[in-house]
This record gives C-alpha cells, sequence and structure tokens, in this order.
C-alpha cells in the first residue's frame, strides 16, 4: 500500500531524529584501544555508566595488533588493571589446551630484558594476538559494556561543546552520543584535536624543554638501526656515486636540517607481524599488489656489504610465532613514508596504511625470493610466514598499523626529558612509567659525502622508573573540562618515546577513567580534582604511584 506524500515526509523526518538522538552516558571512550577498554572497565567498576565508541571492528590495538612481545621496562611499576591484564595472560598459558603448536616447556622463557613468565606474581608479559583480544572481549563482557564498532569521528562538525564543556560527539553514520566525560583513547587523538584543544606533531627543538634528545639528531647514532651498522657506505645514489643518474628509492632529497632544531616530522611506523614457521599453520609470503624490487635496492645493498642481521627480531611468543619488529638500516620501518599521517583525512590514512601493508608486505617477499638476497638468508625467510589462527578477517595480517606516535596534547602539565630523567620533581603522580627513552628513526637523507644515513633513532636508558603526572592527562583549563587524554598525553617528543608502551597506556586509561567518576561526583572540571582523593582511590585499585627499589638481601652486593 502506499502511503500518502505527507505521511512518508514525516515518517522521514521521524526516522532522522531518532538516528541523530543522543544516547547519554555518564563516560564515553572514543577509541577501542588497549587504554580505551581498560578505561571503560574501570568507569564501570566506579559505578558509571559507559559505552566504547571504536573506529576499529576489533578491541586492544596494538597490544591484540601483534605487539605480544611486551615492552614493559620495570614490571614492578606495572598495577592495578593493567597488571591484571597480564595475568589473565598467565592464566590463560597456565593451561594445556593453550599450547597447541608447541609443548609449553619447549617454549623457553625470553622475554623483554627479562623473563616471558613471572610464575612468582603470576603475570606473563609475552603472548599471542589473538589471546590478547580474547582478553579484552572477556573484559568487555564481563562488565557489560556497550561497545560499537567501525563508528569514526565526524571530524569537521561532531564535536558538540558548550563553552568549555563537550556536550556530545557525532559519528560519520550520524549517530551521536552524550556524555558528561569524555575519553579519547585513540593513537591520533581525533577527539582531541576537534574539540579544540591545544597538541602538536613532530619533534620539539632542544631549546624548547632543554632537553637533549629532542629535535633533529644527525650524527647521533643509537642501536643499529642506521647504516653506520653496515661495514661499508652505501650510495644514494642509482649509479653509485653518481648524483646524475638520480636518487634510489625510500632515501629523501630534503636536507635533514639542523642538530636540535624543531620540525614536523614524526618518527616511523610498521606493523608489528606475527609470523609462524609451523608448515602446517603457515601462509607463505605472497607477491604484493604493486610490488616493484626497485624500492627494495638499498636492502640489496646492504646484503651485498656483509650485512646478516635479518633475524634478530624476530622475537618468540607462543606456539612457535613471532612479534617481528624493525631491526636495522633498512628494515620494516617505512621511514619517511608517515610525515602527513597525524593530521591526514581518514581517505590519506588509508592511503598511507595501504602504502606500508605493500611496503612491508613487498619487503618479505623480496627477501624470501629475489636472487641478489643471500641465499641463506632467502631460505631461512622461505622458512616463515603468516599465521592461518591469526587476524582470520585479514589474511593473517595485522589490521593495526603502529601509530608510535601522532598528535600529542599540550595540556595542563608536559612531560619532558626532564621529568624522566629525575632533574625535575613530577607533581601528582598518576602511573609510573619506565621504559627507555625511545624513538625510531623519523627520516632517511643523503650525507654531504652522497651516502645514505637514517637519523631519528634514539635510544637512552633510565636510572629508575618515573612518576606521570596527573596535569599530563587533562588539557588546559578553559579548553575542555570534561575531556581526558591517556593515550596521545601531553608530553614532549622525546619523552613521550618512553612513556608510548602499551603497559603505560593501560595505567593512564584506569586513572582518566578515575579522573572522570571522580568529577563526575563532584560536579568539577577534570583538571579540579583534588589530588589527595584520587590519589587514595588509585593506590586502593593497586596503581603504583612511586617506585621503591627492593632492599637487597643480607649479604648480597
Amino acid at each position: 500500500m502506499r502511503l500518502p506524500t505527507f505521511c512518508v515526509s514525516l515518517c522521514a523526518l521521524a526516522a532522522l531524529s531518532l538516528l541523530s538522538r543522543a544516547e547519554d552516558y555518564d563516560v564515553v571512550v572514543y577509541g577501542g584501544t588497549a587504554s580505551g577498554v581498560i578505561a571503560a572497565v574501570q568507569a564501570k567498576k566506579m559505578g558509571k555508566s559507559v559505552i566504547v565508541v571504536s573506529p576499529d571492528k576489533h578491541l586492544g590495538g596494538l597490544t591484540s595488533g601483534g605487539l605480544g612481545f611486551t615492552d614493559t621496562g620495570n614490571k614492578g611499576v606495572i598495577g592495578g588493571l593493567s597488571r591484571d591484564f597480564y595475568h589473565r595472560v598467565w592464566m590463560h598459558y597456565d593451561q594445556a589446551g593453550a599450547w597447541n603448536w608447541q609443548k609449553k616447556e619447549e617454549y623457553g622463557n625470553k622475554g623483554q630484558g627479562t623473563p616471558a613468565v613471572d610464575g612468582e606474581n603470576r603475570t606473563m608479559w609475552i603472548f599471542e594476538p589473538h589471546v590478547a583480544e580474547q582478553i579484552f572481549e572477556e573484559y568487555i563482557k564481563e562488565n557489560q559494556i556497550p561497545v560499537v564498532r567501525d563508528e569514526w569521528l565526524d571530524r569537521a562538525k561532531g564535536v558538540k561543546k558548550e563553552g568549555a564543556h563537550i556536550a556530545s560527539i557525532t559519528v560519520l553514520s550520524g549517530k551521536t552520543y552524550g556524555g558528561k566525560m569524555f575519553i579519547d583513547a585513540t593513537y591520533e587523538g581525533d577527539l582531541m584535536a576537534t574539540a579544540g584543544v591545544n597538541y602538536t606533531v613532530g619533534r620539539e627543538a632542544q631549546s624548547t624543554y632543554d632537553e637533549k634528545w629532542n629535535g633533529v639528531q644527525v650524527g647521533v647514532l643509537h642501536h643499529r638501526h642506521n647504516f653506520g651498522a653496515v661495514k661499508a657506505p652505501i650510495s644514494a645514489y642509482v649509479v653509485p656515486g653518481d648524483p646524475k643518474s638520480g636518487v634510489v628509492a625510500r632515501v629523501s632529497t630534503e636536507p635533514p636540517g639542523t642538530y636540535g632544531a624543531a620540525d614536523k616530522r614524526v618518527q616511523a611506523y610498521c606493523f608489528r607481524m606475527c609470523l609462524t614457521d609451523v608448515p602446517e599453520n603457515r601462509i607463505p609470503f605472497a607477491k604484493p599488489e604493486g610490488y616493484d624490487p626497485k624500492q627494495y635496492e638499498l636492502l640489496a645493498r646492504v646484503y651485498q656489504a656483509g650485512w646478516r642481521e635479518t633475524f634478530q627480531k624476530f622475537d618468540p611468543i607462543p606456539n612457535h610465532k613471532t612479534d617481528t619488529n624493525n631491526h636495522g638500516p633498512f628494515s620494516t620501518d617505512d621511514i619517511g613514508m608517515n610525515w602527513d599521517y597525524p593530521d591526514a583525512s581518514y581517505e590519506r590514512r588509508r592511503e598511507i596504511i595501504k602504502e606500508h601493508e605493500t611496503y612491508q608486505k613487498g619487503w618479505l617477499y623480496f627477501i624470501a625470493n629475489d636472487p641478489r638476497v643471500p641465499q641463506e638468508v632467502r631460505e631461512q625467510m622461505q622458512k616463515w610466514g603468516l599465521p592461518k589462527d591469526e587476524f582470520k578477517d585479514s589474511g593473517g595480517w595485522s589490521p593495526q598499523l603502529y601509530i608510535r606516535e601522532a598528535r600529542r596534547m599540550v595540556g595542563s602539565y608536559v612531560m619532558t626529558q626532564n621529568d624522566l630523567q629525575k632533574v625535575r620533581k613530577t607533581p601528582e603522580s598518576v602511573g609510573m612509567g619506565s621504559y627507555g627513552i625511545d624513538s625510531h628513526n623519523v627520516q632517511r637523507y643523503i650525507t654531504p659525502e652522497g651516502n645514505v644515513q637514517n637519523e631519528g633513532d634514539i635510544g637512552v636508558g633510565l636510572k629508575a622508573p618515573y612518576e606521570i603526572a596527573y596535569g599530563s592527562l587533562v588539557p588546559k583549563k578553559g579548553q575542555a573540562d570534561n575531556l581526558l587524554v591517556p593515550v596521545c598525553a601531553s608530553a614532549s617528543h622525546i619523552a613521550y618515546g618512553s612513556i608510548r608502551m602499551e603497559p603505560v597506556f593501560m595505567i593512564l586509561g584506569e586513572s582518566a577513567a578515575t579522573v572522570a567518576a571522580m568529577a563526575i561526583d563532584a560536579k568539577s572540571a577534570v583538571q579540579d580534582v583534588p589530588y589527595a582523593k584520587l590519589r587514595e582511590r588509585l593506590l586502593a585499585d593497586g596503581q603504583v604511584l612511586e617506585y621503591k627499589a627492593p632492599a637487597k638481601a643480607a649479604g648480597k652486593k
């Protein structure tokens, strides 16, 4: 039966009204990262209604996206729900059924500088991607937290503010979510930026915060992720030594900048690949669409010069799998191809992510098949492949690019190298970090001699764990009084290089949710929660806010 025209119009208006009507919650978490899930759980524990609005289909971000060889630093400062996550990993692998491709006793116990399994404290720090995702899904189910997936913030007009107060957010599908408090738990900081909060991208000058390791680091060669690790210089030119022949692929022709100066370049991204050498579970490396062997000319030259460290970061995780990370002068990091990512449109970001995927899959295929690669290296790479039982809806390839750094809030307090190295006292701790000061390379440039060099890689150890300030989670007063930012937190580039570890993001997610709940109860801005009361609650929930070195046993030095 055909409805009258006026009825159709009324029905359409009613449907539009329903679509745009806000769902209201105490806390709206934007981002389904590990930090976002933990924040939601803490909000629910504190009696608040909460929803996770996630651009991603899978929960857990990098923790479930391939980074199973956890960057922990000092595990003694990982508390609260973050430690509970790693306890749940331990419980999973304490079951015989968890070991389907390997016997538990054959696994070994290698972790990131410490044992993978801590039986005394019932925690495990190394795990398969699907195990992490399963644990995050269990958190959501246990706490009956609603999650909407594949919902993307409308970055043009999707944040409604009343003065400094965020009233609601609207996603591209038209759905609107109202809240008393908002938490931006994305790696990109899209909610923070759309809300008009101050942020920065790239490296500050050394002089900005009086930091030795910030700014352009020309001439500084840490780790072995540079061409100084190769026995002979590698020419930047198609015909070695001949500038007229053109520049080889993946080398910037821009000047690298002045040592210590600021720039807007961003440290490199990659996929943390999960690989396996179990034939029954292995998908061989295929030639990706758009593959061009010329993109790997530098790698061929590196091998020709005698470099043989390809497999040094095939870190073992359970069941004959790896968390494979960047290692060496020309590896999985797609150096210089992400500089516009932080502020880019969704469409442009998808292009960047696809470029990284094509590059990295091509890197694998090149090493496994190209005759310029030494035979022993080719044969070893051919033993590896993508796992059939991980990332099943994307062919064994992680859907999560490692966004090591994008936007960083310039908030009420900016964490710097001086906080990490205890040059100044950090106020009002809401959690701790301990990983070394770490940045991946930012650019690959041509030296005055015409050779290739990488720049930006930093690795500086810390003497002790450090406090992370309450003020680094909140915007400056007057910008947003009900927003917390635990991932794109307020920190300089070089301080963020340590803070940006997944256990720390979970710690800060829990603390952010605690602030949000207490601000709701006090009807206050997030900047005004009394720290004494906040500290009391964080400690009661098992968070670690200061570090005390364990006493040495009698008779031992």
